[in-house]
């Protein structure tokens, strides 16, 4: 996050040639933080997490990639494997009517037992997408995320140690410690209200001044 000072614009008839009098600060960018959140067991076959950098990629209502860190899936009206909104990955997986131990390997392979068999086939894979610019993703709502073009995506590589990997029966909490960001919230505050009595000083010394000088 970073903050920017206002100044207030300069009379059109001529203002001040002293230096511009601020009024306070504002908020001029911000940029999100795609740091691992903690990973947290629920045993669900139908909850996965991405351990490491990565997004799932789901079909939004307009046929528009999405971007999605996991969380939970569920089988849709369609038998396609989806998120929780409904909105169905674009890996196009479908289970099969009355399929049961559904499983999702670290590298996406996504396995089922059908009914009537015994063993489990594989009936899809999920593939990661990491982003090569995180400046260009804009986050929606829900958990969303777009980016501004497709050529900003690549597939990950799931041999690699930093191409992430699905973690199924787990969630992703939030990467925010609370107690922390207050903490530094309030470091901030305090000086930025020390700097502001630095410059309260420096007007009252020089009111002083003036007042010597006349």
């Amino acid at each position: 996050m970073r903050f920017s000072e206002l100044v207030p614009a300069a009379s059109a008839e001529g203002g001040s040639a002293g230096p511009a009098e601020t009024t306070g600060v504002n908020l001029n960018s911000s940029s999100r933080v795609f740091t691992q959140g903690d990973l947290r067991e629920t045993g669900s076959p139908l909850d996965v997490a991405i351990s490491g950098d990565g997004f799932i990629e789901l079909i939004g209502p307009g046929g528009e990639n999405l971007l999605w860190r996991g969380g939970q899936l569920k089988i849709n009206a369609d038998g396609q494997l989806a998120a929780a909104n409904g909105l169905a990955l674009k890996a196009g997986i479908t289970v099969p009517e009355g399929a049961t131990a559904l499983t999702i390997a670290r590298d996406g392979t996504v396995t089922a037992i059908a009914e009537g068999e015994t063993t489990a086939s594989e009936i899809g894979k999920i593939e990661l997408a990491q982003v090569r610019d995180v400046g260009a993703v804009t986050a929606l709502e829900g958990g969303l995320y777009r980016v501004t073009s497709p050529e900003d995506l690549v597939t990950a590589d799931m041999e690699s140690t930093s191409g992430g990997a699905f973690v199924q029966g787990s969630l992703e909490a939030s990467n925010v410690e609370l107690t922390e960001e207050m903490v530094s919230l309030l470091l901030m505050q305090r000086a930025y209200a020390a700097n502001a009595q630095v410059v309260q000083a420096g007007d009252q010394l020089m009111a002083i001044a003036n007042g010597l000088k006349r």
